[in-house]
């Protein structure tokens, strides 16, 4: 016996040492490609010497020495870029060319075969001759920088790079100036939702049995009513009324971004006349999915325009947003209607061949190899109609809306070989002044953006990118999917520039856009009919009104604010029946929780705080009460609501054309009443709440269900590893508030923080220097950098670091600086 014990514990200490050396040797191939920031270096395709100096935060400020020219300063971007963000700008490249399976295996080959039908790697290939002389040239030095980088490390050995390349070990090709072009048309379709509500519209009509009722759970924002459409049911005759079951791609890695997630942002500007510094003001957060590391990275630039700095996007040479000292400029998604679906007849003698209003004709088609990983390549043959390509009927249920004999077609202004939108955003980070950068901003043309600018005289908003240019005789206004062998469907063209809505110098002194609508046109002058906010828009308005003047202070108060104006709007809608009407009732039981839960939300304010219980019975309520409500008129279908539609509920609590209809369960005898279907989700709520966190209601935490996700898009589901690379933290704000954290809607973990503001930034003109930024996670993409997340809990808090261009302040305290000179041959 003892000598088994002995064996046993010789085999177990063995077993530990193994472990130990095969963490510590895992560790050390890791940590070699962490980057060294304190170096001297000679690299190649340099004119002149660069000098990167990081901050204390890890901000890289790139300088050209005496002599050396823009293109050695994009020469230092790409390479620091390259340095941080390598396996990020890899998988971004990967993805927009449908080559991920190469790495990834079968699981991916949906994803690839999206992206080769839009064949947006090739559109970029070919609007790199569009680009002018100076962008063409500052793609081509980061591309420089960027190779400079990958030449290094496989000279040095580096650890390939990254640590996720040990794991996925595939080749890196050279960085071109068309991948940068690439990486933006990848932006466009991460930002775009205008295909998923087209496709969703139809889908309702077609299940509906009361057409009347679509404007309840598809309002248009508050505003002159929309003309009558036709029922989709009429446009194409014979179409099944049911819904099947839509799909998108799943994996984390996936650019299609399932509806209510596409872009969204908060931007607002002040006049000198409204600024107690006498200065102008800019604010600004973009919204996009969460991820670590964000798809942000902060950067300045010293160009012979002057100094740059704000966020970048690894793989795009540009300041996105952000702010030099004579301009600062920040963009919210705009909601343009860029995209249509066409329905294209097929010829019932060859299937090759489609309808058009000039007769049959044959598809532009061509095959495209997917290489697998384990597995047999497959051959797609990508068709391409006069008015885009062909999609499959899985995307987004297309399937359920596309008649027999028939495909649907995407038209959408992203798919356009002459891009010149990396010329704008170059030629806009150069502008001296707010003329300057709206003239940059006519070459704009995917994703469409409300650009937001400040000099120190001057506030301005102006739409930028394509808006397409449809007939008034358009069937269904861009609204449904429609005829693509008819005429006055087709597209004529993009609408002139000066047609996009703009807005200077406001005699109020305030602009700002929370992706609400801007303007009532009638169509076809409409610019869009689906907008991103009717909720956000009314807190904006009201912290703008209450103060007289402004300062960066109150600025970033309202950028934090956690207010939600939709619950102290719609909960004494919904309970307007049931506060303080109920009877006694036992401690412990349902109707005592019942009254707990309504004696909590009657005293709430509506701040929806992490540490506070309200905000997660409120959300709890609305969910349970908004499915309750659709689930016997849309069946499957309601599934596609995973978001609560606050105009929706105000509809149907205020009867609004009959709205309250709604209310009544159509399979039960009895007549339900709005207060019975309120009551009934308050219980629903509760269930949920005890089975998930307890029956102590006030003991919730709002905190606790509404977690920031930033989650590693590879590595973040692997076990083990995901508790080094994931990044979870508990979060205020909700769907509607202006620190807006937008909830996933999917179980098990439907108010888990998935989209929200991955930058944040507030310039102020008066002292340009006491502007500030922050990130959601960090600058490195490396899990074993301290630069990984240190940033996120300054960003959780609601803490910021400092956007100064001040040369000695970045030295002062530089974790690093690294002097680049020219490899001489």
């Amino acid at each position: 016996m003892g000598l088994l014990f002995r064996w046993l514990m010789r085999m177990t200490t063995a077993l530990l040492v193994l472990i130990v050396l095969g963490l510590g040797l895992a560790y050390f191939l890791a940590s070699q490609s962490l980057p060294d920031y304190d170096k001297d270096i000679a690299l190649p395709g340099l004119s002149a010497p660069v000098e990167i100096v990081r901050d204390n935060a890890n901000v890289p400020h790139i300088f050209g020495s005496f002599g050396a020219s823009d293109e050695d300063v994009y020469f230092g971007l790409g390479y620091a870029h390259a340095q941080d963000r390598l396996w990020q700008m890899t998988m971004l490249r990967r993805t927009v060319q449908g080559r991920l399976s190469e790495v990834f295996g079968s699981r991916t080959v949906e994803i690839d075969s999206l992206l080769r039908r839009l064949d947006l790697y090739r559109l970029a290939q070919q609007s790199v001759s569009a680009q002018d002389p100076g962008t063409l040239a500052a793609l081509t030095a980061y591309s420089a920088g960027v190779n400079a980088r990958l030449g290094e490390i496989n000279d040095s050995a580096l650890g390939r790079g990254a640590p996720e390349m040990f794991v996925f070990n595939a080749p890196i090709a050279p960085w071109q100036p068309a991948d940068s072009i690439a990486v933006m048309k990848l932006m466009a379709l991460k930002l775009s939702g205008q295909l998923q509500d087209e496709v969703l519209r139809a889908r309702t009509m077609l299940i509906l049995d009361d057409p009347e009722r679509l404007l309840d759970i598809l309002p248009d924002s508050p505003g002159t009513g929309v003309a009558a459409l036709p029922e989709y049911a009429q446009l194409f005759p014979g179409l099944k009324r049911y819904a099947e079951t839509a799909s998108i791609p799943q994996a984390a890695m996936s650019p299609f971004p399932p509806r209510g997630l596409a872009g969204a942002s908060n931007v607002w500007a002040a006049a000198r006349a409204r600024s107690a510094s006498a200065g102008t003001l800019l604010a600004n957060d973009p919204h996009m999915g969460l991820s670590a590391p964000t798809l942000w990275y902060l950067a300045r630039m010293e160009l012979a325009t002057g100094g740059v700095i704000g966020a970048t996007l690894p793989g795009i040479p540009a300041v996105i947003v952000g702010r030099s000292d004579q301009l600062g400029w920040g963009v919210t998604s705009s909601y343009v209607d860029d995209q249509d679906i066409f329905i294209e007849k097929l010829n019932p003698e060859n299937p090759e061949e489609y309808l058009t209003p000039n007769g049959y004709k044959r598809f532009t088609s061509r095959p495209s190899i997917i290489q697998i990983k384990d597995s047999q390549p497959i051959t797609l043959i990508l068709r391409w109609s006069e008015n885009g390509p062909v999609l499959p009927g899985s995307l987004y249920g297309l399937s359920a809306v596309t008649p027999s004999g028939h495909v649907a077609s995407l038209a959408w202004t992203a798919l356009s070989d002459t891009d010149t939108s990396m010329s704008a955003a170059i030629s806009l980070m150069r502008s001296q002044n707010v003329q300057d950068a709206l003239v940059s901003g006519e070459h704009f043309i995917a994703p469409s953006q409300n650009l937001v600018l400040a000099d120190q005289e001057t506030i301005a908003m102006k739409t930028i990118g394509s808006v397409p240019q449809r007939n008034a005789r358009n069937q269904s206004q861009g609204r449904l999917p429609n005829q693509g062998w008819r005429r006055e469907n087709r597209w004529q063209g993009r609408s002139p520039y000066a047609a996009n809505p703009q807005f200077v110098s406001p005699r109020g002194g305030i602009l700002g856009n929370t992706n609400n609508k801007l303007l009532e046109r009638p169509f076809p002058n409409h610019v869009s009919y689906n907008w991103g906010d009717t909720q956000r828009i009314h807190r904006w308005q009201k912290l703008m009104q209450t103060r007289q003047v402004h300062t960066r202070d109150s600025f970033i108060e309202a950028q934090l604010d956690t207010v939600s104006y939709t619950a102290r709007s719609l909960l004494p809608l919904i309970g307007a029946d049931l506060w303080f009407t109920s009877n006694a009732a036992t401690e412990g039981t349902l109707a005592r929780q019942q009254q707990t839960a309504l004696s909590l939300l009657s005293e709430w304010n509506g701040e929806m705080n992490e540490h506070l219980p309200e905000p997660l019975i409120y959300m709890a309520w609305l969910r349970a009460l908004q499915a309750r409500l659709i689930v016997d008129e849309l069946g499957p279908l309601a599934s596609e609501f995973k978001h609560v539609e606050p105009l929706f509920i105000e509809r149907v609590f205020r009867d609004v054309d009959g709205a309250s209809a709604w209310c009544d369960i159509r399979q039960s005898a009895p007549k339900e009443s709005c207060t019975d279907m309120a009551r009934m989700a308050l219980d629903d709520a509760l269930v949920w709440i005890n089975e998930r966190y307890g029956s102590a209601l006030e003991s919730l935490r709002w905190g606790d269900a509404h977690q920031a996700t930033h989650d590693h898009e590879v590595l973040g589901e692997v076990p083990l590893l995901r508790f080094f690379v994931n990044i979870r933290q508990s979060t205020s704000g909700g769907d509607n508030t202006l620190q807006r954290g937008l909830s996933s809607g999917e179980d098990p973990d439907p108010f888990q923080n998935v989209h929200s503001a991955g930058y944040r930034g507030v310039y102020d003109f008066s002292d340009p220097d006491s502007s500030v930024f922050i990130t959601s996670t960090g600058q490195s993409g490396h899990f074993l950098s301290r630069f990984y997340d240190d940033m996120a809990q300054l960003w959780r808090r609601g803490e910021y670091i400092p956007m100064s261009l001040d040369v000695d302040l970045a030295r002062a305290a530089a974790v690093g600086i690294t002097r680049i000179q020219p490899l001489q041959k």
